[in-house]
C-alpha cells in the first residue's frame, strides 16, 4: 500500500478509506442493510490486511452501534498508533432540545459518546457532518477548536456543503486563530459530478484533503441500470440523491463504465473508482464493504490508469444534477 498525505496534514492515509456505516445493528437507526458485528468483524479485519489505515464512521449510524463495531473490530485487529479513525457529528439520535446539530454544546456531548463507543481516547478526524443553519459557524469552530485543544480529535473536517459555506468557514477559522478544516468529505461520482463546478477547485486551492463519500453511486456504478440489490430496495437516503428526470443519463453513465470496463477485462466498481481516483483533488475515496470482493475491487483500482479517451468515455453522457444532500 502506498499512503498519502491528507491534504497539506502531515497525516498518512490509505489512498481508500473504509467507510463503516456499514457495520451496525441491522434495523437500528435508517439503514436495515446493515451487517451485524460478526459478519462485520472479518471485513474490518480483511481491510487491516490489506493496508486500509483510514476509517470512516459516525455518531449517527446505526444509532452509535457503528463506532461501538467498529472500535471493538480495530482495537483487536490494529494498532491504534497506526490507524486513522474518522467519525462525524450533526445529524440527531433522537427529537429533543440540544440534541443533534452542531452547537457547543451538542458538539461536547457528542465527541464524549463517540469516544465512548469508539472506545479511544482521541479520534484522528473529527467532521461536522452537514451545515447547521441554526447555530453561528462561529460557535461552531470555537468548539471544534476547544476539541482538538483538549486533545480529543487530532484534526477536524467538514461534509456536504456549498462551496461558499465551507469558504466561509475556513476563513472565520483564520480570522479567529482557530483550527481550521483539513478534510472535506463530499458527494462525488460518475453521476454526481457537481463537486467539479467549485468545491474541488477550492479544495485544491486550500490544500484540503477530499475524501468523497459514494464514489460508486451506492452501487448504482457497478451493476446493469435495472439492476438492484437489498440496499438499493431499502436505501431511502439513496432515493433523493438520484432523481428520475436524470435517469436517461444516468443510465448512460452505468453503461459507459460497463463498456470500459468490459473492454479492460475487470469489474465495473474498478472503472468507476478509479475515475474518483485520478483526480487530483482527491485524496482517497471512501468506499463501503459489505463482501471481501468490495474490497478486493477497490484496492485493485489503485492500479487502473484510466486512458483521456476512456475518461472521455465515462464523462460523455453527463449531464448537471440538482445538489442534493446538503441536508
Amino acid at each position: 500500500m502506498k499512503y498519502v498525505k491528507l491534504g497539506t496534514t502531515g497525516l498518512r492515509v490509505s489512498p481508500v478509506c473504509l467507510g463503516c456505516m456499514t457495520y451496525g445493528v441491522p434495523d437500528r437507526g435508517q439503514h436495515a442493510w446493515t451487517l451485524d458485528e460478526a459478519t462485520s468483524r472479518p471485513m474490518l479485519q480483511r481491510a487491516v490486511e490489506l493496508g486500509i489505515n483510514f476509517f470512516d464512521t459516525a455518531n449517527s449510524y446505526s444509532d452509535g452501534t457503528s463506532e461501538e463495531i467498529t472500535g471493538r473490530a480495530l482495537r483487536d485487529f490494529a494498532k491504534r498508533d497506526e490507524i486513522v479513525i474518522a467519525t462525524k457529528v450533526f445529524f440527531p439520535s433522537h427529537k429533543a432540545p440540544n440534541i443533534g446539530g452542531l452547537s457547543r454544546k451538542a458538539i461536547f456531548t457528542e465527541i464524549d459518546g463517540s469516544l465512548r463507543r469508539l472506545g479511544t481516547d482521541y479520534v484522528d478526524l473529527y467532521q461536522i457532518h452537514r451545515w447547521d443553519y441554526a447555530t453561528p459557524i462561529e460557535e461552531t469552530l470555537e468548539a471544534l477548536h476547544d476539541v482538538v485543544k483538549a486533545g480529543k480529535a487530532r484534526y477536524i473536517g467538514a461534509s456536504s456543503m456549498f462551496a461558499w459555506q465551507f469558504a466561509k468557514a475556513l476563513a472565520t477559522s483564520e480570522r479567529h486563530g482557530w483550527t481550521r478544516f483539513s478534510t472535506m468529505q463530499n458527494h462525488l461520482n460518475l453521476i454526481n459530478r457537481e463537486e467539479e463546478r467549485e468545491m474541488l477547485p477550492l479544495c485544491a486551492d486550500q490544500g484540503i484533503g477530499v475524501i468523497p463519500w459514494s464514489p460508486l453511486a451506492r452501487g448504482r456504478l457497478t451493476r446493469d441500470w435495472d439492476s438492484v440489490s437489498a440496499r438499493s430496495e431499502t436505501d431511502e437516503f439513496g432515493r433523493t440523491l438520484y432523481l428520475p428526470h436524470t435517469a436517461e443519463a444516468d443510465r448512460l453513465v452505468v453503461e459507459a463504465v460497463g463498456k470500459v470496463a468490459a473492454e479492460r477485462g475487470v469489474p465495473r466498481a474498478q472503472v468507476a473508482l478509479a475515475w474518483v481516483m485520478q483526480s487530483k483533488a482527491v485524496s482517497a475515496p471512501i468506499i463501503g464493504a459489505t463482501k471481501m470482493q468490495h474490497l478486493d475491487d477497490a484496492i485493485a483500482a489503485l492500479s487502473i490508469k484510466l486512458t483521456p479517451e476512456e475518461i472521455a468515455t465515462l464523462q460523455a453522457p453527463y449531464i448537471p444534477h440538482e445538489i442534493l444532500g446538503f441536508k
